[in-house]
């Protein structure tokens, strides 16, 4: 059935109450604060674009829906620039006195078509509401481009705060540049970027944004409510929603894990504490009763024997050295300078690094700012440098063993927060990491709780079989216990209880 519903006039007007008219451009910045662009792990020599449809601006107060069959719907509040004057070819001298108002806007968009619109953004951040504008104009001659402060908030904290101190591209250059390209016509709007922060949203979600002058004018909250859509896409159009690990990191922010959100912490206080009495070997036996055998991060051995290692993990992953890849992804504030900064409390560091072990892939420096962080610990299956520094940090780590080289010799840092391959097993971000002696171990955490209950109970069973061993009895029918021993199990569990 075809939709041939037109939107009644006022409603369409009402659409377009933050800004001066309906424009007839909105143009977007890639890439443009300083954080973000840390945060993205490269930094742009020239700010990049692309379009939006003026059909996808609306007002505060609107709802934006999660088309059906998604999941990556992120918000990015930024600063936008509404056009006052025609610029054609203007220096970045006399490019502030083209624009007229400066306002809130939101920058949505959904991950889940973003690598199918290969950087046009075009379905990704062009659907309808995408584009929240308002609530209020400020008048750009009264206002100094620099002094500029932005922030977000999702359901009620505070989550994005940046001023343009943090930009890469003044605000003038970037109307300069545009100019340089095309007419930027009276009430034209320029999407600035958006600083760090940017994360992903779900029905029923509230995200407002302000611009303001710290201590001056604001442009109010800009409010958008997010609800769930009915309508799925039509397989039979175009290209579907699809996810993958990077879309999903890239969604969330680079400190967040690129899996799904539950709501509930992986590793409680609770299943902390149960975990610190059951070994490794004993959780191996239970995960493999479960079905789950390739689930032991194989080759690496404990700098500190004595200390046991429990926490969620932080994936890192290098790919194999190549020198042109090294000098665009190895330099600079690269994924493993950004995993070992953004770590946290409770969290394992687990690189992946092929079992290479013909350098080191962490060194003292970074074993302390881990350790700074509060991380739980760092596994990798490659070497470690400076190992004598590193385990004089304190932090428990295992590795394949130490190797005085840098990480660029073998290694290529590339990505994070990323499903890898650590040891000949799979790790994902979030599953649970338990170590000892005997080595260490992948729990997924959906099943931990009850994995560790079990080991517990038989431990406790185990004891009261080596006494029995001690006491002279052979092991024939005592382990694995026979009905009869059962039986002497069970009554002597109820004379203790």
């Amino acid at each position: 059935m075809t939709d041939t519903t037109t939107p009644a006039p006022d409603a369409a007007a009402a659409r377009f109450s933050g800004l001066p008219m309906r424009p007839g451009k909105i143009i977007a910045v890639h890439l443009s604060y300083t954080s973000r662009a840390d945060q993205r792990g490269r930094r742009p020599a020239d700010p990049s674009y692309f379009f939006k449809p003026s059909s996808s601006v609306a007002a505060s107060g609107s709802v934006i829906e999660r088309p059906a069959g998604t999941e990556l719907l992120a918000f990015e509040g930024e600063i936008a620039l509404v056009i006052g004057r025609p610029a054609r070819h203007v220096g970045v001298e006399d490019a502030w006195s083209h624009v007229g108002w400066v306002t809130a806007a939101n920058d949505f968009g959904l991950y889940d078509l973003r690598a199918n619109d290969k950087g046009s953004n075009v379905r990704s951040k062009g659907g309808d509401g995408y584009t929240p504008v308002g609530p209020a104009l400020l008048e750009a001659r009264t206002i100094h481009p620099a002094a500029l402060r932005l922030r977000t908030w999702v359901n009620g904290d505070l989550v994005q705060d940046d001023t343009t101190a943090g930009l890469l591209f003044p605000l003038a250059q970037i109307v300069a540049d545009l100019s340089q390209h095309f007419t930027l016509e009276y009430g034209d709007v320029i999407l600035t970027g958006t600083p760090a922060g940017s994360s992903v949203v779900v029905p029923g979600d509230r995200v407002e944004v302000e611009v303001d002058v710290p201590g001056g004018p604001s442009t109010g909250r800009l409010l958008t409510t997010v609800a769930q859509g009915d309508r799925p896409f039509d397989p039979g159009l175009g290209s579907l929603p699809a996810v993958d690990d990077l879309q999903r990191t890239e969604a969330w922010g680079s400190d967040r894990a690129a899996v799904p959100v539950t709501g509930e912490p992986a590793l409680s206080p609770a299943l902390r504490a149960k975990l610190e009495r059951t070994p490794v070997a004993g959780l191996s036996a239970q995960l493999r009763k479960r079905g789950l055998n390739n689930v032991t991060i194989d080759g690496v051995r404990p700098m500190h024997p004595d200390a046991k290692l429990i926490g969620t993990a932080k994936t890192l992953r290098f790919v194999p050295g190549r020198e042109d890849l090294f000098t665009s992804h190895g330099g600079g504030y690269n994924a493993q300078k950004r995993v070992f900064d953004a770590v946290d409390e409770g969290e394992i560091i687990v690189i992946e690094a092929r079992g290479e072990l013909g350098s080191g892939t962490l060194g003292d420096i970074l074993a302390i700012r881990a350790h700074a962080r509060g991380a739980a610990g760092i596994v990798t299956d490659g070497g470690v440098r400076d190992a004598e520094a590193v385990a004089a940090v304190g932090i428990p780590v295992y590795s394949g063993g130490a190797h005085p080289a840098v990480l660029g010799r073998k290694h290529v840092p590339w990505d994070h927060d990323v499903t890898i391959a650590c040891g000949g097993t799979t790790v994902q971000p979030g599953d649970i990491i338990v170590g000892d002696r005997d080595g260490v171990i992948v729990i997924p955490p959906d099943m931990a709780d009850e994995v560790a209950d079990a080991t517990l109970a038989q431990e406790h069973e185990d004891a009261w079989i080596a006494q029995q061993v001690a006491a002279g009895h052979p092991i024939d029918g005592l382990f694995p216990m026979n009905a009869e021993w059962r039986a002497r199990y069970d009554a002597a569990q109820a004379v203790r209880s």
